[in-house]
């Protein structure tokens, strides 16, 4: 099977749910913060290939849900430049394992990619929160 390096929100219940589902479908998982990692244009534009600007964003971030930032308003450098400073822009999960990479968690791509277990139900890409602010109980 896979080592997957899955970049994530730490408390982020979809996310959580994501990662069960690759470890029961026998991957190695390595669970990295989203935000903790300095990212540059060059590290993060190759998660986006393939996928229009639109999509490369997280749509229950609050800067997105407030209007602020307008994912079908902007340019790729541009989107690449604003996710740098504000990583909850970024669309989770970030996934890379043989030396592809993959934004968000589309079931049937991801089982193409690496293979998955059927689950009983689809894994949920976006926040199940009307807030956009995922975590675990107690946090």
């Amino acid at each position: 099977m896979a080592l997957i390096v899955f970049y994530e929100k730490p408390g982020c219940s979809n996310n959580t749910r994501q990662k069960q589902l690759l470890a029961r479908s026998g991957h190695d998982v390595v669970a990295l913060d989203i935000r903790a990692q300095g990212w540059s244009p060059a590290a993060l534009g190759p998660f986006f290939e393939g996928l229009p600007v639109a999509e490369w964003f997280n749509r229950a971030a609050p800067r997105v849900k407030s209007g602020a930032v307008v994912p079908e308003a902007m340019e790729a450098g541009e989107a690449l430049a604003e996710m740098c400073l504000d990583p909850l822009l970024i669309r989770r999960p970030l996934m890379e394992s043989g030396g592809r990479r993959m934004a968000g968690f589309d079931d049937a791509a991801v089982d193409a990619w690496v293979g998955l277990v059927p689950a009983h139900e689809p894994v949920p890409e976006t926040c199940p929160r009307s807030d956009g602010i995922c975590s675990l109980p107690g946090r």
